[in-house]
């Protein structure tokens, strides 16, 4: 896995997936994970958009293989988020991108497209949160103080685990799916955790809205425990161009849980946008 070096020892990892036509010259699809999680957690979308995209997945600092020696108050910030991303485009040579971000990793996207909006071509949220609402901080918090002292009080697997059977994936349903995602996320630093957490509980990205040109589209949960109905509100408000589509399930990780249907539509969006023809006929 390559990595592009950032500040002192800290490094940029990711990957791309090309599996497009040599001639083809097609654009970046940038896909972005999450609080927590690593470039790893986008494999089901893969086999749909990389014979069409040049798919680029990279893990956040601190996260999956970007390692470092990280000041977690100065390091992990969205000003430096944004400024890896950026960095990232500039060293491929990539002027401008198509963004697909999930939960945080849209509001990333959305920071990107406001203060950047020559680089997105087209930006897509995945079950993204405007910010983090009060009811739902209380309900990661597990009864302690804060989100952060039930991490640091129960443990990340845990913390994990027990968020994740309530608002992120169906156990039952997919217990396989359930236990390899608890185990990916709980392999990150729990002080990078930590430190992550609380910059998405700070987090608003309603400022970003106005500023933000590029046409979106919005893969989101049917009755989402994070993404409320007034937050999806803001967006069909605050956005120029916005295209909303649900997924059946009220579970958080749709990406995941439906990455087909997901990846389809980013596919269509994505091409339409082109003109191109996306299809192996």
């Amino acid at each position: 896995m390559p990595h592009l070096p950032r500040a002192g020892s800290i490094a940029t990892a990711y990957t791309v997936d090309d599996f497009t036509d040599p001639w083809a010259d097609r654009p970046y699809l940038l896909l972005q994970h999450g609080n927590g999680r690593s470039g790893a957690f986008w494999y089901r979308w893969i086999p749909y958009l990389s014979r069409f995209y040049r798919i680029l997945r990279p893990d956040m600092r601190g996260l999956g293989q970007s390692t470092g020696s990280l000041d977690l108050d100065r390091d992990i910030t969205l000003d430096a988020l944004v400024g890896d991303l950026v960095a990232l485009l500039d060293h491929l040579g990539a002027e401008s991108i198509h963004y697909c971000g999930e939960s945080m990793g849209g509001i990333l996207g959305m920071a990107l497209a406001a203060r950047h909006p020559a680089r997105v071509r087209t930006l897509t949220l995945v079950a993204t949160p405007v910010f983090i609402e009060e009811s739902m901080k209380e309900r990661y918090a597990m009864g302690h103080g804060s989100r952060t002292d039930a991490m640091e009080a129960m443990g990340i697997r845990d913390w994990v685990a027990a968020t994740t059977r309530g608002t992120r994936i169906p156990a039952d349903t997919e217990p396989d799916l359930f236990d390899w995602y608890v185990d990916e996320f709980a392999k990150g630093d729990p002080d990078v955790q930590v430190a992550m957490s609380k910059l998405v509980n700070a987090a608003n990205a309603s400022d970003f809205l106005p500023d933000i040109d590029a046409p979106v589209l919005g893969l989101y949960p049917t009755s989402g425990q994070i993404t409320s109905d007034a937050q999806e509100g803001l967006l069909r408000t605050g956005l120029k161009q916005f295209e909303m589509i649900h997924l059946p399930t009220g579970f958080h990780m749709v990406q995941l849980l439906h990455p087909a249907t997901c990846a389809n539509h980013v596919l269509r969006f994505c091409a339409a946008h082109d003109g191109i023809t996306a299809t192996d006929a």
